[in-house]
């Protein structure tokens, strides 16, 4: 299994026309997942999740978020390259060699050195490496160091690029002590209240054991003890820019949390109560999703609803009709500016980092299969019955099974689902997701 923790993230920057777009489709190619039952959010296309040789990371095309406005189109670049800077551990910045070098690649090739992360320097368009290299090689001008030629149309030069690309990706997750504390990535629309969250997670108990310099230029995540036990709040990149108008744009935050949620173990997703949960919500709620994060939905300005005795459990229904995908989400209601539940809010973090991590011996696993079908048959097609031969866990956060059949194609979605109800009777698991692979075995008595 390979471990989804902490994929690197490599963010696509150039001028507009340059083939931003067309690289990044031709990378995700087949790659990228549309779960069915998440909102919008992949088909957005902003990032996709890629596989090459061994490696794994996560690609962000900044061309998808250029602004629908007559603006000026480098103060746009700017801003794309700022956020590919805030968020990616690597940057491949793309130029066109039909263009040639401009000013605009100059003045983009600054910004980009200023923040000292790894660049690898892409030349598009090349038809012909033999006749375009004298062309390439202007490019060294930029002072970014090697241009690797490629052809996004036909597919031509990527080994070499992402060779490159690949070099910078930091060895292995950070290991030693860091990962004795829970990582958590508090996302959310803007203005629902997620730094006063933060701040008053960390307030009391700002016993920071370190400041780690964030993934931005300044955020912080905040190391926290609370009961004798470490957390690490993740800084959810880049939430004190300055630019409003920009930030209110839905996608370039929804950049920002697929970087926050990359690193974290348990997302809460802020929800403001006087709003109630939205399109927006789900869309980065299906970000965690994907990524098998645990998650905590937390319902923040409590304290500005009229309530009854009825307003809890509406409110639940709402948002467990909204989030339909993922009906495993821990809920809390909270008010940070009161101080309301705050509490409960670590009890319930440290509940769901439990079920995230915890691992179910096999053989009581099988035993819950063996009662789970002899309860309801699994399903058969054409005279062929579906047969589950065994069961095991094989890895944590999330909790992942294997279920060995005798045919995959008539394990249907439902049944799955009905086993995965069959296990959460059990262990409960909740606030995480679980996910079940099947495997085909043949028909060994």
């Amino acid at each position: 299994m390979s471990h989804t923790d902490n994929r690197p993230i490599v963010a696509v920057v150039g001028r507009p026309n340059v083939g931003k777009s067309t690289f990044f489709n031709a990378i995700a190619g087949e790659m990228i997942s549309i779960v069915k039952d998440t909102p919008g959010i992949t088909r957005d296309r902003i990032y996709a999740d890629v596989e090459w040789l061994d490696k794994t990371f996560t690609m962000i095309d900044t061309g998808g978020i250029e602004p629908d406005s007559s603006d000026v189109i480098l103060s746009q670049m700017r801003e794309q390259a700022q956020i590919a800077l805030d968020t990616a551990d690597v940057i491949i910045f793309m130029v066109d060699v039909k263009q040639g070098l401009v000013d605009d690649d100059m003045r983009v090739a600054d910004i980009i050195r200023r923040s000292s992360k790894p660049v690898v320097l892409a030349v598009n368009k090349v038809d012909s490496f033999q006749r375009d290299m004298v062309d390439v090689y202007e490019f060294y001008n930029l002072g970014i160091g090697e241009p690797f030629p490629i052809s996004s149309v036909n597919r031509l030069g990527f080994g070499e690029l992402l060779e490159a690309v690949s070099e910078y990706f930091p060895e292995g997750a950070d290991t030693d002590a860091e990962d004795e504390a829970v990582k958590i990535a508090i996302v959310g629309k803007p203005n629902v209240g997620k730094s006063s969250i933060l701040n008053k997670l960390a307030g009391e108990d700002r016993a920071i054991v370190s400041d780690i310099a964030g993934t931005t230029r300044d955020a912080i995540d905040s190391r926290i003890m609370h009961d004798g036990k470490e957390y690490l709040l993740i800084d959810t990149a880049g939430l004190r820019r300055k630019n409003k108008v920009k930030e209110e744009l839905e996608k370039y935050m929804i950049i920002r949390t697929v970087a926050a949620v990359e690193r974290a173990d348990i997302v809460l997703l802020v929800i403001d109560a006087t709003e109630g949960v939205t399109e927006q919500d789900a869309k980065i709620a299906g970000i965690a999703h994907d990524r098998g994060k645990a998650i905590i939905i937390v319902v923040n300005k409590w304290d500005a609803i009229e309530k009854n005795d009825k307003t809890v459990n509406e409110y639940t229904a709402d948002i467990r009709n909204t989030l339909s995908f993922m009906t495993y989400a821990e809920i809390v209601f909270i008010s940070a500016k009161t101080g309301q539940r705050l509490n409960k809010l670590y009890e319930t973090i440290d509940a769901v980092n439990e079920n995230h991590s915890m691992r179910v011996a096999t053989g009581v696993l099988n035993e819950i299969m063996a009662q789970a079908t002899a309860m309801k048959q699994p399903p058969s097609d054409k005279g062929k019955r579906l047969k589950l031969f065994y069961i095991t866990q094989v890895a944590v956060k999330p909790p992942t099974f294997v279920i060995f059949v005798n045919d995959k194609e008539l394990m249907h979605f439902s049944y799955t689902r009905y086993i995965e109800n069959q296990v959460r009777e059990t262990f409960g698991f909740m606030g995480t997701p679980l996910r079940f692979i099947i495997r085909e075995r043949k028909d060994d008595k």
